[in-house]
């Protein structure tokens, strides 16, 4: 016959998986993906108020689009270098097919507007000029958690 304490215990460890599992520690799938990219172009200087005020005030329909495509932590950094300025880009990719993922966002209406006001801003690098696009991507070489 169990001791007077085997119940209490037994309702304690149950009552703690439950726990453990309800907040996600016990998982079994896979952990998320996350894919980390970065690029870097250069923008006009009689461009740079024009461009950080669109950003100051991103439209929400292109925001909602960048999540819908899997795209989470985007960031977009400016740095001055001998009188010319970059813009650093950042974000981390959750999803499985980032090919159909950008050809979407490159096909919705309100993403095209959003570019054609910010892509006159920038000064592709000349790599990124000679493959007819702006941004020139970047080698990752050191990443931490």
């Amino acid at each position: 016959m169990p001791s007077k304490n085997f119940f209490p215990v037994r309702l304690f460890v149950l009552l703690h998986t439950i726990t453990f599992l309800a907040v996600g520690c016990g998982r079994q799938g896979k952990p998320e993906s996350v894919r980390r990219y970065a690029s870097i172009t250069g923008l006009k200087t009689d461009r740079l108020g024009y461009y950080k005020k669109l950003h100051a005030q991103a439209w929400p329909s292109v925001l909602q689009k960048i999540k819908e495509c899997h795209i989470r932590n985007y960031s977009i950094f400016l740095k001055e270098v001998d009188g010319k300025h970059y813009l650093f880009s950042y974000f981390e990719y959750t999803g499985t097919d980032f090919s159909a993922d950008m050809k979407r966002m490159a096909s919705d209406p309100e993403t095209q507007r959003w570019w054609k006001e910010t892509d006159p801003c920038q000064m592709p690098l000349p790599e990124a000029r000679a493959k007819g696009v702006i941004w020139s991507d970047m080698e990752e070489v050191f990443h931490t958690d």
